[in-house]
Formats: structure tokens, C-alpha cells, sequence
């Protein structure tokens, strides 16, 4: 018992170093963002919060996906009280030491945990199925390379190697129940039930490896998750919570100025005194560093799910406009700007900008601001502020718009319409 305290000591700590040091990275990442001006107040956020990120409010618009997703999520938050007595039981070298304590209950709970490890399971084998079968457009776009789908397919195939080895353990154990007074009774367990005839006539010598292997396996597995999560797309399990909270509460189509503009039209019409000094700094965004931190901690929030794409009205008519590519893009400059920063490399200064290398122009004048994409997403990430941001710099820095856009402009500034007429003639339609 001792090796293997001190063995599972090794591992815990072994985790811990590496998810402590990739939530730093992240973080770091994040905070090259600009402050945030968060709409609301601190209620209205909660509510928020606990509606769309633990309520799952929003996966509802397609009811048997959110249904099968409401199994792995619930699955996720509750086997994981499972997984601390998995803790407390490598540490003290114990076995099942909530079991005495509880009594009764604690079959009550294992027979919940199953039941929520069977459901995991199965959503998991559907989606599978969903992606690689019937291959859901929205899986199949064409920023869904070769890793995004990876990605997906191989936290589905983990979760369910992962509910497996809970039933092969919990089976296993419920055999050695019955021969070895070291196995504490847990009562009967419904699921694991169907799985103790493999097991009956199988020696003790080797039903204890089985049922080590399979809690070795597991929690080996649950801790290599929390490191790889923290790589991938499902790192919205934890940052949708803060990413609901400081969500923009404005109504779609509230479109924020940009301060330094505002102050300036507010001087020139004499309905401001005071004078700003100084740079003003860039107008709009062409690096991560331009964008707000808000921005940045939704793309490392992204669930790649591609609804915000398959409801974006230029997406769907052939632009090349991605909503969903915009997130991960933005995301991809974050971790290649972190990793460079970590190792002292050249961070931003590395000859490459959010603009440009990884986002085109083509794609952000295809945004007709709609807010499609806002609205369709589950865990309230604005794609749009960021394609916003990005037009800005490119019309007010490099005088970069279309030639029509340009036009346009010219007209709304001199004439306070789009077409190129007198303002004192701008209502004489209505003659007719």
C-alpha cells in the first residue's frame, strides 16, 4: 500500500505541475487584452451565469443534442465526487472510505454514478456517430482540419474508455466483495451487475488486478484529461462559466464607440470642454493586444460546435466569412504569442499579426453584423466584436475599405447619408 501512495502522490503531483503551469500560459495570454467596459451589473451576470454556462439555456434551441449533452456535462460535474474519494484513497491508501461513513446512501450514489456513467457512454457513441457517420455539415467546414476533428473524436473515445473502466472496476469489486474482507459492500450495483458473470469464475489473484488496473486506469485518465483539456477546444467546461458572466448584456445590435472618437466628435460640436492629450493610440484591432481581454478569454472559451457559422447568413451564401474560424484564429495567435512569450521569444514581435496572417480582409468584409452568430452561440461569445475591431483599424489606420466603402464614408461624414446629395434634400421623397 505504501508504493502505491507514493506512487499516486507522484502522479497527483505530476498533474498539478503541469495544469498549474498551462493555466498560467492561458492566463498570461489573456491579460495582454485591454480593459473591459462589462455591461450590467453584477446580478444580472450571475443570473446570466448560472442560465446559459450551468443551465445549459441556450443548447436547447436543438433539443436532442442538448439532451445527450446534458448527460455528459451532469456526468462530468458528479462522477468527479466519485473521483475524491479516488483521491483520498490514493493518498491514505485506503479503499472506498466513504462507504462506512455513508452506509446505505453510498449504494444509492454509486447506482447514480453508473446510471450517469452509462449515459455519458452512450452520448458519447451518438456523437461519435453524429461526426463520423453521418457527418453534420458543421463538423465538416473548412477550418475543421485534420487536428479540430481530432480533437473532438478523441475526448469522445476517452470518455468512453473512462466510463468503461468504472463499470469493469466497480464489477470487479463487487465479485472480491464476496471473497475478500478487504472489499468493503457497497450493496448491489444495477449497471456493473450485467458485468460480474465475466468475472465469477475468474481467480481472486487476478480479479484484483483487474479492479486496480481499471482504478489506475481511470484516475491516471481523469488526471492526463485535466492536463489535455487545458489544450483543447473543451476548455469551455471551465471558462464558460466566466465567459457568460462578463458577456456583453447589451442588446444585439448595440454597437460600442470607440472612446477616443466619441470625445473627439463630442469636442468639435462644443458638447465637451476638456482636451485629450497625447497618443490615442490604435484605432481598432491588428494583434491580440488590441482586442480586450474579454475577446481573448472567449476564444480559449470556443467549443468549436460551429453554430455560429452554420447560422451566419454570409457563410451560407459562400463567403468565406467563418465565424467559428475567427474564434479559433484569434485563439491560435493567442497560443503561439504565449508559448513564444514563456520561452523568451519574441512574443508579439514575431513579424506576424492577428490581421493578415491568420485573419483575412476578405473574411471580415463579408460580416453583414447581423449578430447571427452571437445569438446562435451556447456560451455567449461575440465573434463580431472582434471582425468589429478588425475593420476598424483596416478602414481608419490603413484607409483599406473597399473602394465603395470608401465612397459611403465620404458621403455619411460630408452629407450624414450614404448617398451623395445635400443634407437639406434628404427628405424630399416624401413629397410623392
Amino acid at each position: 500500500m505504501m508504493v502505491q501512495q507514493i506512487a499516486f502522490v507522484l502522479v497527483l503531483i505530476t498533474a498539478i505541475y503541469f495544469i498549474r503551469k498551462r493555466i498560467l500560459l492561458i492566463r498570461s495570454a489573456i491579460r495582454l487584452g485591454k480593459e473591459s467596459e462589462t455591461g450590467g451589473n453584477k446580478t444580472d451576470r450571475l443570473k446570466n451565469m448560472l442560465l446559459v454556462a450551468f443551465g445549459q439555456k441556450k443548447m436547447f434551441k436543438k433539443i436532442i443534442p442538448a439532451i445527450l449533452h446534458l448527460f455528459i456535462y451532469v456526468g462530468f460535474l458528479v462522477i468527479n465526487l466519485e473521483v475524491m474519494e479516488f483521491v483520498v484513497d490514493g493518498i491514505a491508501g485506503t479503499h472506498r472510505i466513504f462507504a462506512p461513513w455513508l452506509g446505505s446512501f453510498y449504494s444509492v450514489l454509486m447506482n447514480v454514478f453508473e446510471f450517469l456513467a452509462v449515459a455519458v457512454l452512450l452520448a458519447c457513441v451518438f456523437f461519435l456517430i453524429r461526426r463520423n457517420i453521418l457527418k453534420v455539415p458543421r463538423f465538416w467546414s473548412a477550418e475543421m482540419t485534420n487536428w479540430p476533428r481530432m480533437d473532438a473524436n478523441l475526448i469522445l473515445v476517452t470518455e468512453i474508455v473512462l466510463m468503461t473502466a468504472i463499470l469493469t472496476m466497480n464489477a470487479a469489486d463487487q465479485v472480491l466483495q464476496t471473497r475478500d474482507s478487504h472489499y468493503v459492500a457497497t450493496g448491489s450495483l444495477f449497471f456493473s451487475s450485467f458485468l460480474v458473470p465475466i468475472f465469477q469464475n475468474t481467480s481472486t489473484s487476478v480479479l484484483i488486478v483487474i479492479e486496480r488496473f481499471a482504478w489506475w486506469f481511470h484516475i491516471i485518465g481523469i488526471f492526463g484529461f485535466a492536463v489535455y483539456v487545458t489544450y483543447s477546444k473543451h476548455l469551455h467546461i471551465f471558462l464558460a462559466f466566466p465567459n457568460t458572466y462578463f458577456a456583453n448584456l447589451e442588446p444585439k445590435g448595440h454597437i460600442k464607440n470607440m472612446p477616443v472618437v466619441t470625445r473627439e466628435v463630442k469636442s468639435m460640436l462644443g458638447l465637451e470642454t476638456t482636451t485629450t492629450t497625447g497618443d490615442p493610440g490604435r484605432f481598432g484591432a491588428k494583434d491580440v493586444n488590441d482586442l480586450t481581454w474579454t475577446n481573448l478569454m472567449a476564444a480559449f472559451s470556443c467549443t468549436e460546435c460551429g453554430r455560429c457559422t452554420s447560422e451566419c447568413p454570409a457563410n451560407q451564401t459562400g463567403k468565406k466569412l467563418s465565424p467559428r474560424k475567427i474564434m479559433m484564429d484569434t485563439r491560435d495567435r493567442l497560443e503561439a504569442v504565449g508559448k513564444s512569450m514563456a520561452t523568451g521569444g519574441a512574443g508579439l514581435n514575431d513579424g506576424k499579426t492577428l490581421l493578415n496572417d491568420y485573419i483575412s480582409k476578405e473574411e471580415i468584409n463579408a460580416c453583414t453584423s447581423c449578430n447571427a452568430c452571437v445569438e446562435a452561440c451556447p456560451v455567449m461569445i461575440n465573434p463580431l466584436e472582434i471582425i468589429i475591431e478588425l475593420r476598424r483599424y483596416v478602414a481608419m489606420e490603413e484607409s483599406g475599405s473597399p473602394a465603395q466603402w470608401n465612397s459611403m464614408f465620404q458621403n455619411m461624414e460630408t452629407s450624414f447619408a450614404p448617398w451623395k446629395f445635400s443634407a437639406a434634400d434628404r427628405f424630399n421623397w416624401v413629397k410623392d
